[in-house]
């Protein structure tokens, strides 16, 4: 008998879509503008400072209490991709991370295949995986996610191969107690040791829950002898990766400083608060109630549609159904997504990146149920994103009109644009196509925004090799703004002493930024061989020290922190005024 069409057919129209998302996350890979968060540079200076010392261990740093902020396997991952130093890149920093995406897309493909059958459903898996913007904010730059994702869900995808192994996609065993033996759980426990490796020994309580209840779901009618028998192998899983991620003490030659920078300061603290546990959990600055949102907001542009999903997409699925009734792969799936999520509601300090590891079982589940999410929860969706792509337009214009972007680099970004306005326009007006309208729409605003920002990379606007050249040996101070943020001078000028300056008037020890910006930057300019100074006002065409001093080199910088007042309905759409300015190096007048 021949399998049903659905089941062999291959969707090549979402392959496409698939092949594009991955793409994007290849685009603008060594862009300082690649959508992160500032702790990326704090990370990266740990890793250069360690490699530098020809070393493994204790880590290094240069910024005050921030030494053993990440377990050290995140560092040597960098350390290796960088050859210790010799091939130091954003790209090279980062291509582990998209490694690692990449196979975990591939494997939440593959089980929402052997699922239900059908190659559309892998298909919608890995783009909505991929679109989801926890996944492209932390899956492919030099963070902690993408690893850690990757090692804690193969415990729970082993559970999930298990009704599936030995039937034909889309159908699946009734469920029976899984014979885990000792090797199996040993083997969890490697994984999990490695997933908290990367960020911390914390993860292996829900990764160890998660998989406890999984094992017990699909083991119904429960007896105690398999209870029994679960709770102590998963007792071992446990006890195996926190035996890992206790190595660090063992390997570290300061196990004291790690105790107190990363155990107390960086993990038990999230766990106090002065307000009492109850009170801060209702009112506080982290309230309970805003974890019941950590998995539509790690959807990011998808919001509405991940909220829809839980909110009535889930609810119709299983109407009819109890969960006893559910499909053992389903059952395990929703328990990932629930344990992960109750238990990041107990620390005092919560958030939606907390959750991330959990989200492949979330791509699955919505890929699998794609058809019963109402679409007007799409119609929202490509609502939103609308206003995000005309506005990424005006500002690829203005670029063009600042001649920071060329005519053919703005043509590629208004095509991007165009694609993103006719997957709106399809989504709602044709409404068999209007949940891949709002995906399309969605991987458009990404692309828009890559494309817009590159021109910004382009060597014609950067210090020019004479220029980095002559950096060579001296002492420049370069502004910092978030901590650890100098870091990404460091790939402009790799052979120079580069001294940071707090840009934002943050620490009033931090080189006088109590003092008038002209007089700063004079000070500076005594102080230092060169300075590379922000400009301040958007109607300055050069530095205020002009002509007692000299600029050697400029290039546009980006803003990314406002001040109140800063940008107004007046001026919105005017972006030459409030988010581009000048960066210049800057040298004493007398100075070679």
């Amino acid at each position: 008998m021949m399998p049903p069409r659905s089941t062999i057919a291959v969707p090549w129209l979402w392959l496409v879509l698939v092949s594009a998302a991955a793409l994007l996350y290849v685009l603008g890979l060594g862009s300082f503008y690649a959508p992160t968060n500032g702790d990326e540079m704090v990370y990266i200076h740990i890793a250069r400072m360690t490699a530098e010392s020809g070393h493994w261990l204790p880590l290094q740093s240069e910024i005050v209490d921030t030494r053993n902020t990440k377990p050290p396997l995140l560092f040597w991952q960098a350390i290796a991709a960088g050859n210790w130093g010799h091939n130091w890149s954003l790209v090279a920093l980062r291509l582990p991370s998209i490694a690692y995406t990449f196979v975990t897309t591939g494997l939440l493909a593959f089980f929402a295949h052997r699922i239900s059958g059908q190659w559309r459903t892998a298909c919608v898996a890995a783009v909505l995986y991929l679109l989801f913007f926890s996944t492209f904010r932390y899956g492919r730059v030099y963070l902690t996610s993408a690893p850690e994702t990757f090692w804690l869900a193969l415990p729970m995808l082993w559970m999930l191969w298990q009704p599936l192994r030995n039937t034909p996609p889309g159908v699946q065993q009734a469920p029976a107690a899984p014979q885990l033996g000792f090797v199996a759980y040993t083997l969890f426990g490697m994984a999990m040791g490695l997933g908290a490796a990367y960020k911390s020994f914390a993860l292996v309580a829900p990764a160890a829950a998660a998989l406890w209840c999984a094992i017990l779901v699909n083991s119904m009618p429960l007896r105690w002898p398999v209870v029994i028998r679960t709770t102590l192998g998963v007792t071992w899983s446990t006890l195996m990766g926190l035996g890992i991620f206790a190595l660090w003490f063992v390997l570290d030659p300061d196990p004291a400083s790690v105790w107190q920078e990363f155990v107390v300061a960086e993990n038990a603290g999230k766990m106090s608060g002065g307000q009492g546990y109850w009170h801060a959990a209702l009112f506080g600055a982290y309230p309970m109630w805003t974890q019941l949102l950590a998995y539509p907001e790690n959807g990011g542009l998808l919001f509405f549609a991940v909220l829809g999903f839980l909110l009535l997409g889930l609810p119709r699925a299983f109407k009819s159904q109890t969960y006893v009734q559910m499909t053992p792969a389903m059952r395990i799936l929703l328990v990932w997504l629930v344990v992960w999520l109750v238990i990041f509601t107990i620390p005092s300090q919560r958030s939606a990146r907390y959750v991330i590891p959990a989200m492949p079982a979330l791509a699955i589940v919505m890929a699998l149920l794609w058809d019963r999410i109402p679409r007007v929860w799409f119609w929202v969706t490509a609502a939103i994103t609308v206003p995000a792509l005309v506005m990424l337009a005006r500002i690829a214009w203005v670029m063009g009109d600042m001649e920071i972007a060329s005519r053919s680099s703005n043509a590629i970004t208004l095509i991007a644009v165009c694609a993103g306005l006719t997957g709106a326009a399809v989504t709602f007006f044709y409404k068999s196509w209007a949940r891949t309208g709002a995906l399309v729409t969605c991987l458009s605003v990404y692309a828009t925004f890559g494309l817009m920002v590159a021109p910004l990379e382009d060597a014609r606007l950067q210090y020019s090799p004479q220029v980095q050249s002559a950096m060579r040996g001296v002492r420049i101070a370069v502004p910092n703004g978030f901590t650890g943020q100098f870091e990404r001078f460091r790939f402009v000028f790799p052979d120079s002493r580069l001294v940071p300056y707090d840009a934002e008037g943050r620490n009033t020890g931090a080189l006088h930024p109590e003092l008038p910006p002209g007089e700063r930057l004079q000070y500076l300019l005594r102080e230092f061989d060169a300075v590379v100074w922000l400009q301040e006002n958007g109607a300055d065409t050069a530095p205020t020290c002009v002509p007692a001093c000299r600029v050697i080199g400029q290039r546009w910088h980006v803003k990314s922190r406002h001040k109140g007042g800063e940008i107004t309905l007046d001026n919105l759409w005017q972006p030459q005024q409030w988010l581009f300015r000048r960066e210049w190096l800057v040298v004493g007048a007398q100075k070679p």
